[in-house]
């Protein structure tokens, strides 16, 4: 099954991965089916361990094999055309997530296959999903969100095999990336909708210390300083009763629909009454209430950008083009 010659150019552990798909394209090897050791192959044909252990590993991170701790490799996926296993690692789905990655898969073509796995937030979960597959990828795109000391685990990942995406912190300067500025992002684009804020009497930003960046809380607050806007943080819409003159920055999709939800409740007008500023552009969001603003990246031009950057081996740090759009909630 394995073939290895000497002196014809071809280095050693090319020559094991060819013989490994050679036998997988003639169904001689299938998907579960066992390969030889690692010992064995080093044995029979006079290599060191090092030389069928890289193989194994380049097969391992394109998916073709998986190795099982105590009984050794097997045929995970029978597909050889696949030529990087990638490891993606939101913090959650969302429309504009959804977006990212749908743009991401299109723009990478067929011979890459893409593994997405969710932290929700979760520090613990974050650890685990990146401990348990370690070796197991061609590169790693990790979303930390505003999770703290992400770094001690990322950090045993290969640098040039991460891509850090959305937010990223200080300790993780040294990989490459696509992020959001969220700080400068908020601050910028509410200047930019000033005249229109200063309709109402205070600003409010619905701001999840656990979920939101802390970039936004800094540039919100920057804002106010700034422009003397009366102002106010909270948590949660839940409990909050609505009063006319307010104008509100609101991050996540639940509390919006809440807040419409509330507007139509007390027979407030949108927009006369009550102001939103939403983050992250949607189809739906152009079309509720006659159209919802937005301070919104292109989570397509993101996803378009991070294919680009693997498939080139670009190691770059770009920061994604972030606007505000005006509609009729303002």
């Amino acid at each position: 099954m394995i073939n290895v010659k000497k002196k014809i150019g071809t280095p050693k552990y090319k020559q094991i991965i060819a013989s490994i798909e050679e036998a997988i394209i003639a169904g001689d090897l299938k998907k579960g089916d066992q390969l030889p050791s690692l010992n064995s192959i080093r044995d029979t044909h006079n290599l060191s361990r090092d030389t069928v252990l890289m193989a194994f590993k380049e097969l391992k991170t394109r998916g073709v094999v998986q190795s099982i701790v105590g009984k050794g490799y097997y045929i995970a996926n029978d597909n050889i055309e696949v030529s990087q296993k990638i490891f993606l690692l939101f913090d959650e789905l969302n429309s504009f997530k959804e977006d990212l990655y749908n743009s991401f898969i299109y723009h990478l073509g067929e011979n890459s296959r893409v593994d997405i796995y969710f932290h929700h937030f979760n520090l613990d979960m974050f650890n685990r999903l990146i401990n348990e597959n370690i070796g197991n990828y061609s590169y790693y795109v990790i979303m930390p969100a505003n999770l703290k000391d992400t770094n001690l685990v990322i950090d045993r990942l290969p640098q040039e095999k991460v891509y850090i995406l959305d937010q990223t912190h200080p300790e993780l300067s040294r990989y490459s990336g696509i992020y959001q500025n969220f700080e400068r992002d908020i601050f910028d684009n509410l200047n930019n909708a000033l005249r229109l804020i200063k309709n109402y009497k205070r600003l409010i930003l619905v701001f999840n210390e656990d979920r939101q960046p802390l970039g936004m809380l800094k540039g919100f607050d920057k804002f106010c300083r700034t422009n003397t806007i009366e102002n106010e943080v909270t948590s949660s819409l839940q409990d909050r009763g609505l009063k006319k003159g307010e104008v509100y920055v609101i991050p996540d999709d639940k509390s919006l629909l809440l807040i419409i939800k509330k507007i139509k409740e007390d027979k407030l007008i949108l927009s006369k009454d009550i102001g939103i500023i939403s983050y992250n552009d949607t189809l739906l969001k152009e079309i509720v209430e006659g159209g919802i603003t937005t301070i919104s990246t292109d989570f397509n031009i993101m996803g378009e950008r991070l294919a680009q950057m693997i498939l080139n081996k670009e190691q770059l740090q770009i920061e994604n083009v972030n606007a505000l759009i005006l509609r009729n909630s303002l």
